[in-house]
């Protein structure tokens, strides 16, 4: 049966940027959910001290819950070689991390969809960064997982793999037994396009998952797809909202991931409007989950 893990989607200001919650604060309050794990983010600001990193994996343990999975963004699509290869040393540095906390995932992107690549190079410098960081991955038993991803935080340009087949070509592009794909519905559809048809060409990759919702505030999905904003930034008309009350079908997400064998973890991105509501996710995932893996 899969299992439930919890991301403070709530809370990345303060935990990130200006620093008014500190991590045992965040794990204080997971600590109160009914789920088994906690995903990490590299850039909490206490991730600076390594010192902290075993401490944060015991406060967790101490709470009954573990750390599965890391949540950075490496960048992979310089053209820079020189600027790809710290590029890659960051990635092994949040790889050590994961290990460190005693998690078994961690997260790769492909990188900024820069207007001077071609789909074909940057696929290539994905890949070939991805293939570089694997072999350090694997001496520490950690999955690097490919997230279909909208775009980082810091970044100027969206996910180079964003779209449904540049992701595809990049997934079949790597193929190592510890690489896989970290789905994430919600991200499709910032792409424009739809979460169960990405799901079913790439079920059989997915090896953890991203549980969030979207509903539109106004107008239709049609709409979302012709506006720019659905594939450069996010669209005004879409927002974050309770798991299993937006456009989301878990219904067909689960049925599909049930059919390939899926059994690892499902981090929730929600709680945006309090820990009310992040309870309420975590129900409605936790009776979902019950029904297609009694």
């Amino acid at each position: 049966m899969p299992k439930l893990a919890a991301f403070p989607k709530a809370f990345m200001q303060a935990l990130c940027k200006d620093g008014t919650m500190k991590v045992s604060e965040w794990i204080g309050l997971a600590s109160t959910l009914d789920i088994e794990g906690l995903e990490w983010y590299a850039g909490f600001l206490e991730m600076n001290d390594k010192k902290n990193w075993p401490l944060f994996r015991q406060m967790v343990s101490d709470t009954g819950k573990v750390i599965p999975m890391m949540c950075c963004s490496p960048d992979f699509t310089y053209p820079d070689k020189k600027i790809r290869d710290k590029e890659v040393e960051k990635q092994k540095m949040w790889i050590d991390m994961t290990h460190t906390l005693g998690g078994s995932y961690c997260r790769v992107l492909s990188g900024q969809r820069r207007p001077e690549l071609s789909v074909e190079e940057g696929v290539k410098l994905a890949a070939d960064c991805i293939y570089e960081c694997l072999p350090y991955a694997q001496e520490r038993n950690i999955t690097l997982i490919l997230e279909n991803h909208y775009k980082d935080d810091f970044w100027e340009y969206p996910e180079f793999a964003q779209k449904m087949d540049v992701f595809c070509k990049l997934v079949d592009a790597v193929q190592h037994p510890f690489f896989g794909v970290n789905y994430d519905p919600s991200n499709t559809y910032l792409a424009g396009e739809d979460p169960v048809e990405l799901l079913k060409k790439i079920s059989h990759r997915v090896v953890t998952m991203h549980a969030s919702d979207r509903y539109l505030k106004y107008g239709t999905i049609d709409d979302l797809r012709r506006e720019e904003g659905g594939a450069a930034g996010y669209a005004k008309r879409l927002s974050h909202g309770e798991i299993g009350k937006g456009l989301n079908d878990y219904d067909a997400i689960f049925s599909e991931l049930k059919g390939v064998g899926f059994n690892s973890w499902i981090s929730i991105e929600d709680g945006v409007d309090g820990m009310e509501q992040l309870e309420r996710s975590v129900s409605f995932l936790r009776k979902k989950i019950k029904e297609y893996w009694p």
